[in-house]
């Protein structure tokens, strides 16, 4: 298996420890061509997303010491138009856990004993758990005003808690600065491209629960894990004919950290600049996303439309969706708050599908 920069296509080994090309300075995509879409691949034997191994870009066995059963989880009605995947019924309580078990088996797999991450809170909190399963030394660097109880379920898995003054991307900023500085292993949900391969699971899952692809995916858009990771999967079946079409892909941002809301607004072909403000939705809160070329371009390429979520019906839609049996984090609740917006704009949206992110006891003081 090779990485390839997304920017200029120089092939890298998907061993070396540089997290991004030497050449250009840009992104590492996995240079992997999985087999055509069939269910007769998936491995039905194993009760976790690593059933889908064959059209992932995973090395070896190393994952059958790392996985804790991710994956596989349902989905459940909202109402008669909105059905909810419950990925916060994870070992870490949050949908990272997908494509942290593919990066840590592929740290495990090259040899990496120490990393680094810089996370908003629950990629790190995945990585951590990971990291104490496969050996590794971890160090989870994550911005002010994270919730305290990340930062405790990140220490309690042995790494180390850095809490860092200063925005999100002033955070990504610092761990960039320790990597190059002091040699450590960037685990870095975006900057691997390995993570992807473990979000890809998504897709597969709905469509093995389902027998089809709902009409509408809404996909909360900060750094883009879920997001790429769900087109790529989409891309993947619709080249192996097992979807007809394309479903409309909703990205949501939060309306006070909208970078792509507001770059195709402006109808620019590069991300514009934009000084994000505090909001409860932490998660997404990204202003400098660093794969933003590559999601514009699967903007551009499946005409993904966008939708940003009102800051004030965050809360009412975490109690809403308590009042049905889920109780999620603020940034999960601002999905259910922008599909609400949708539908004002767009009519009745029926046949859609959000995830349920990362759970609410994670985020409550």
């Amino acid at each position: 298996m090779k990485f390839k920069c997304f920017n200029c296509g120089e092939l890298a080994p998907a061993s070396q420890l540089t997290p991004n090309c030497q050449k250009c300075g840009g992104l590492f995509t996995v240079d992997f061509e999985p087999p055509a879409w069939n269910e007769s691949l998936i491995d039905k034997s194993i009760w976790s997303l690593f059933r889908y191994r064959k059209f992932l870009a995973i090395e070896g066995e190393y994952w059958k010491n790392i996985t804790m059963g991710e994956g596989m989880t349902p989905c459940v009605p909202y109402d008669e138009d909105l059905l909810l995947k419950m990925d916060y019924m994870m070992p870490t309580l949050s949908f990272k856990d997908r494509g942290a078990v593919a990066l840590v088996s592929h740290m495990k797999a090259i040899g990496v004993t120490k990393c680094v991450q810089d996370s908003s809170g629950n990629a790190g909190i995945a990585v951590a758990a990971y990291c104490a399963r496969a050996g590794i030394e971890c160090e989870i660097m994550v911005p002010e005003g994270t919730s305290p109880n990340k930062i405790k379920m990140i220490e309690g898995y042995g790494a180390k808690g850095t809490v860092v003054p200063g925005s999100r991307d002033h955070c990504a900023d610092v761990c960039r600065e320790k990597v190059i500085k002091e040699g450590w292993y960037y685990a870095n949900h975006v900057y691997n491209p390995t993570f992807y391969e473990g979000t890809k699971t998504y897709i597969y899952e709905v469509l093995e629960l389902l027998g089809r692809i709902p009409k509408n995916l809404f996909i909360e858009l900060g750094n883009g894990t879920q997001f790429i990771g769900a087109v790529l999967a989409l891309e993947h079946l619709q080249k192996s004919g097992a979807i007809d079409e394309f479903p409309q892909i909703i990205a949501i941002q939060s309306e006070k950290c909208a970078p792509f809301f507001e770059t195709l607004k402006a109808k620019s072909d590069k991300l514009v600049d934009i000084v994000p403000e505090p909001t409860l939705a932490e998660g997404i809160a990204i202003g400098k996303p660093a794969r933003a070329d590559e999601i514009l371009r699967m903007f551009k390429d499946h005409k993904i439309r966008i939708v940003t979520a009102p800051e004030d019906k965050i809360p009412e839609a975490k109690a809403k969706l308590a009042r049905k049996g889920f109780y999620v984090e603020p940034t999960t609740a601002a999905a259910l708050a922008a599909y609400e917006r949708y539908c004002e704009s767009y009519g009745r949206t029926p046949d859609s599908l959000i995830q349920l992110c990362s759970s609410g006891i994670k985020t409550d003081h």
